[in-house]
Parts: C-alpha cells; structure tokens; sequence
C-alpha cells in the first residue's frame, strides 16, 4: 500500500521548484483566486507558523496582523493554485513549530534574523 501511494505520488502530484523555507521565516505566497470565470493573483505575506506532512499531504502555516488581529492560513504545499512563494527574512527560531508566537505582542513578536555568510 506505501508503494502505491508512492507511486501515486511521484506520477500525479505537480513538483514546483519553491525556496526551502521553515518556521520562523517571512515569506509571500501569491496564489491564484476564481471568481465566478474571472482569475486573479491574491497574496499573503506573514511568519510561517509551522510545516507538517509529508508528501502529497504536506502544508504550512502562515500568520500575519492585520491590523491589531492575527490573520492565520494553512496552504498545502502542492496547492495548483499556488503561483510562486517570495522568501524575505530568514528567521532564528529554535522550534519547528512556533505556536507561542501567537501570544507575543509588540516588540517580543520580532523574530531575530539569522545570520547567514
């Protein structure tokens, strides 16, 4: 059965060429949005949250204020609809899964850059 769904995989689920990113990163998903027979590119710029799954099955999360409210949206990352994903900021977190960043507010809500050479 694992193979099946393997070969499943490798034969029908679109392979696109985005930046490797992980949690703590900034990034731009621009996605592509139908309205009735009218397409247009929307898109969403935040902190990844986390990354989950594997294969066919895998998504990220993104978090971003809008305004004074915190604005979530999970994308699996083999989306059709999805166009190109933008990597802005690298960021040092410690964790794969940064869910205490929903709770930091103001200055502690910066993620530190990390440094790259």
């Amino acid at each position: 059965m694992a193979d099946l769904m393997k070969f499943v995989q490798d034969e029908f689920v679109e392979k696109k060429d985005f930046p490797a990113f992980a949690a703590g990163d900034t990034i731009t998903v621009y996605y592509e949005i139908r309205e009735g027979e009218k397409t247009r590119t929307q898109f969403f710029k935040g902190v990844v949250i986390q990354r989950r799954g594997s294969g066919a099955t895998e998504t990220f999360t993104i978090r971003k204020m809008s305004g004074s409210i915190g604005v979530e949206r999970i994308f699996p990352v083999h989306l059709p609809a999805l166009q190109k994903i933008e990597l802005h900021k690298v960021g040092a977190v410690r964790r794969a899964r940064i869910f205490y960043f929903r709770e930091l507010t103001g200055k502690r809500a910066r993620i530190k850059d990390k440094r790259r050479f």
